[in-house]
């Protein structure tokens, strides 16, 4: 039955066709299966004459590559990857809507699967001791750290404020953004008071560094393990800069803000209670000098002077530049050891493990909250907010119809390129330096 199936003719009036020949310089299509095109093509053929044999008589299309073709039966067995680690280009960090939640630096599912999965291996064993600092002690090895991270924010305030002597920069009168340069873009992006008369134009004049350098506020807590700040006790308990409370529960002594040392872990009782080990035994505590080191104070705006030369100020902006990577830097290395919290709806945040009750939560759809957080875990940018700007080409003109072949840049790494550093190689991708920049609107919209 079979054999008689397969000598039927065909009962189509078209015939069969013969199986496609490769007659251009490019192999088939099939042959490029599992390509990024993204990595140069150079590397491209050194993999494919290793995989598909060039020049050792192998017959198949003649493409410029000679990739084996393969017949339509017999699947492309072998799948050739190239990732390239360096992008050339990237995407602007997304602006999440006020009227949506932040996701999760987690997904909840993976949360719930690493606690069933905790809680699978530790069936059958000993309770294990709490690590530092939920214990109530330091993490000794972050102290210098904190040191560091404390010191180079201030360093970091005070060059801010030296440069922008040199470098202008202007903000909207009426909304949040700014622009590094001697003259505001013209970009109808402005979403504040009347914008709607002002065709979305911006109204530029000056400004200051808090708009550069986000102050970004949480509550000074005495004993960072104590009970949550109530909705009653929310203008007794001080506010300082979220950056310092992490620094200060890390390690840092700083006269202002006075808070509780433990010398011995906490021994828990329940859940959430414990109580605190009885130190009466220990000697009488003394001052640990060896990690403490000096702070620098934030100098105000009278006595700041501005760079005197050209080399001054590209060793200024170095200088800025050092100290905002190493304030984001440390603040990462300190985020992974100390808990950090951060409205889902809201920017604000709590520095330790537990957010505060306080119900002055007004983001979207407050009321159903009854103004209170939803707390979760925070990240970097919502410790440090980073604010981007546009990045000014070397004509030094930004046009309106070329908005979409600009770069953007974190405005204290825009001001400090501007003043003569170097670029970043991390930030090279999203200010898009690789792209060409059309000279009209003529020539952009020949841009395939």
């Amino acid at each position: 039955m079979g054999e008689a199936l397969a000598m039927r003719p065909s009962s189509s009036t078209y015939p069969l066709l013969p199986p496609p020949t490769c007659s251009s310089h490019l192999p088939p299509l099939r042959c490029f299966v599992g390509l990024r095109w993204s990595a140069p093509r150079v590397k491209v053929r050194e993999r494919l004459n290793s995989v598909a044999g060039i020049g050792s008589g192998t017959r198949g299309c003649d493409g410029r590559f000679r990739a084996p073709c393969s017949s339509a039966s017999q699947p492309w067995r072998t799948a050739i990857t190239i990732i390239n680690g360096n992008s050339q280009n990237a995407d602007f960090p997304r602006n999440y809507s006020k009227r949506e939640k932040k996701p999760f630096p987690i997904p909840v599912l993976e949360l719930r699967r690493r606690a069933r999965q905790r809680m699978k291996q530790a069936e059958g064993k000993p309770k294990r001791s709490l690590p530092p600092p939920k214990n109530g002690l330091l993490v000794y090895r972050l102290i210098p750290e904190a040191y560091r991270v404390y010191n180079a924010r201030i360093l970091l305030i005070n060059n801010l404020k030296r440069l922008m002597k040199v470098v202008p920069v202007k903000g909207c009168k009426y909304c949040s953004e700014i622009h590094v340069g001697s003259d505001g873009h013209a970009f109808r992006t402005c979403r504040g008071m009347s914008s709607d008369k002002r065709r979305g134009e911006h109204d530029w004049g000056s400004t200051l560094v808090e708009a550069i350098f986000l102050p970004v506020e949480a509550y000074h807590l005495e004993d960072c393990l104590g009970p949550r700040i109530t909705h009653d006790q929310r203008f007794e308990v001080p506010r300082i800069p979220a950056l310092v409370e992490l620094c200060v529960q890390a390690g840092v002594e700083h006269p202002e803000y006075p808070t509780k040392r433990r010398r011995k872990p906490i021994i828990k009782i329940g859940r959430k209670e414990f109580v605190d080990a009885n130190e009466d035994d220990l000697p009488d505590p003394e001052p640990d000098e060896r990690f403490k080191q000096p702070l620098l104070e934030e100098l105000p705006y009278d006595e700041i002077s501005a760079p005197s030369s050209r080399e001054e100020m590209a060793a200024l902006a170095e200088e800025t530049l050092e100290a905002w990577e190493t304030v984001r830097n440390g603040a990462l290395r300190l985020l992974k050891s100390y808990a950090v919290r951060v409205c889902g709806y809201c920017p604000e945040v709590h520095i330790g493990s537990s957010g505060h009750k306080a119900r002055n939560c007004g983001a979207f759809k407050h009321q159903q909250r009854n103004g209170q957080h939803g707390w979760q875990a925070a990240v970097l940018d919502d410790l440090i907010p980073p604010r981007y700007v546009w990045h000014m080409p070397e004509s030094g003109e930004l046009q309106k119809e070329l908005k979409s072949f600009y770069g953007q840049a974190p405005a204290i790494v825009e001001m400090c390129i501007q003043g003569g550093a170097e670029v970043p190689e991390k930030y090279k991708a999203t200010m898009r330096l690789d792209i060409g920049i059309p000279s009209s609107l003529r020539e952009a919209e020949m841009v395939v």
